[in-house]
């Protein structure tokens, strides 16, 4: 095989793995707090949104020290030990414990800071400018087929039940830790990158990953990478993009989490309300799927950059926006176990319910992959901390968002998000157009995403 065959391969690899893994855990992350609605009666007295705040801020102060232990063990290695703790954080659901539940959440913190640090490195180790639009839309499509099979399954499996019994949810549960231990063995199959280091180039991040028997040089290369990630955090483009990141990291909180919440406590939607949760995570799924293909896929046959993608990402969000807050009950995201009666100014409609899930991951998926196209290009020789910034500003923000989604009505959560996101839009859009003059005075051709 070819070495672009190799890297593509190893590109389809590492899609494949973060779908089966992220099929458990996005299912989980959509049924979590309806599932732990249904034990309130229990000695189980946790929380899904104080758990996925708890992941998200463990996780980002995790990053600042996630290329250093991606430097010390490898990408791979790295990938396969998170996939075991999320593996753990599934299988806490199949006998709830409240001390377990909250232990588990702090330790999958540390996994998805180092899964995504070390995933950044291997996206970009098996990259190149022409090529890091293209496999960042493969991979961001491989990704998200984990919304369709999982959701698919909830919907099936809880179509007409209004209350989730013990054995609905332990079978549940047992199959998405068996998903997600399938997809962290996969990790083994992605094959190491050769060694194509120029001699004497000691201050590149092949370097700084390189591979050492030496603990003392594995130490050095650790220390290094938490340097380099100091000194990127203060650049002027990673600033800018931090807006745009923090505002994918409110949006990852919203579809994840609380909108399936939304739906699933509205009581209008009758019997249909909780298999309605997966029925809704299924459609941000295709909309996730069908902006990683156009957006990355084809992206050789756009010529303007990736503004006009995030600009369609943004507006088609504000859209989503607009009709959730006609179509959703101000107190669905906290409302309580028995839901709300509560009508907006429409009565509560299915149809527009899945459309706005549709919108969602479509938005979505304009936005992460520009965003990881743009990192992957701007710092192709410094991946590792520049993906653990990325992941570090975008978990903080999700944490937060987390945090207030206990508290806040639907109107304020939707209000914060149209906010950042306007902003996030501007910011990147700079960070773009210094990237097109970049670009123009190398020589090359604007025409990647």
């Amino acid at each position: 095989m070819s070495s672009e065959g190799k890297k593509l391969f190893n590109i389809i690899i590492l899609g494949v793995s973060f779908m089966f893994i992220f099929t458990a855990f996005q299912s989980c992350g959509n049924i979590a707090q309806t599932v732990i609605t249904n034990l309130n009666n229990t000695d189980f007295h946790g929380s899904g949104y104080t758990s996925m705040s708890i992941i998200y801020g463990v996780l980002s102060a995790s990053n600042l020290i996630s290329p250093s232990l991606v430097a010390i063990v490898g990408p791979q290695f790295s990938m396969v030990v998170s996939g075991v703790f999320y593996s753990l954080y599934i299988a806490v659901f199949i006998q709830p414990a409240t001390w377990a539940f909250y232990t588990a959440s702090v330790l999958i913190g540390i996994a998805a800071a180092v899964l995504w640090t070390a995933q950044g490195n291997c996206l970009t180790e098996n990259s190149n400018e022409n090529t890091i639009g293209r496999n960042s839309g493969i991979f961001w499509a491989l990704l998200q087929f984990s919304l369709i099979f999982g959701n698919l399954y909830i919907y099936l499996a809880w179509q007409g039940k209004t209350h989730i019994s013990e054995g609905d949810r332990r079978t549940v549960f047992i199959a998405l830790t068996v998903i997600s231990l399938v997809g962290t063995v996969l990790f083994f199959l992605i094959r190491k990158k050769e060694d194509t280091k120029a001699p004497g180039d000691d201050d590149s991040i092949n370097e700084i990953l390189g591979e050492s028997s030496s603990a003392r040089n594995k130490m050095m290369r650790a220390v290094a990478a938490f340097k380099k990630s100091i000194t990127l955090s203060f650049t002027k483009e990673m600033l800018l993009l931090s807006v745009t990141t923090a505002y994918t990291g409110l949006v990852l909180t919203f579809f994840s989490g609380v909108y399936g919440t939304c739906i699933g406590a509205v009581n209008r939607f009758g019997s249909e309300e909780k298999s309605l949760i997966g029925l809704s995570g299924i459609f941000i799924g295709v909309g996730e799927i069908l902006g990683g293909g156009i957006f990355g896929l084809l992206s050789k046959k756009s010529r303007s950059g990736r503004n006009p993608v995030v600009m369609l990402g943004i507006l088609v969000h504000f859209i989503a926006f607009y009709l959730i807050f006609f179509n959703m009950p101000n107190d669905a995201p906290i409302a309580p176990m028995e839901g709300t009666d509560q009508v907006a100014f429409m009565v509560p409609s299915k149809e527009v319910a899945m459309l706005c899930s549709f919108l969602l991951g479509l938005g979505d998926s304009c936005f992460n992959t520009q965003l990881l196209s743009i990192l992957g290009f701007l710092y192709s020789e410094d991946s590792a901390p520049a993906f653990a910034i990325f992941k570090f500003v975008q978990s903080i923000c999700a944490a937060v968002a987390y945090f207030y989604s206990n508290y806040f009505l639907l109107q304020w959560q939707l209000l914060i998000m149209v906010l950042v996101g306007f902003f996030g839009t501007i910011t990147f859009f700079t960070v773009e157009w210094g990237a097109a003059a970049a670009l123009a005075a190398r020589g090359s051709d604007y025409s990647s995403i």
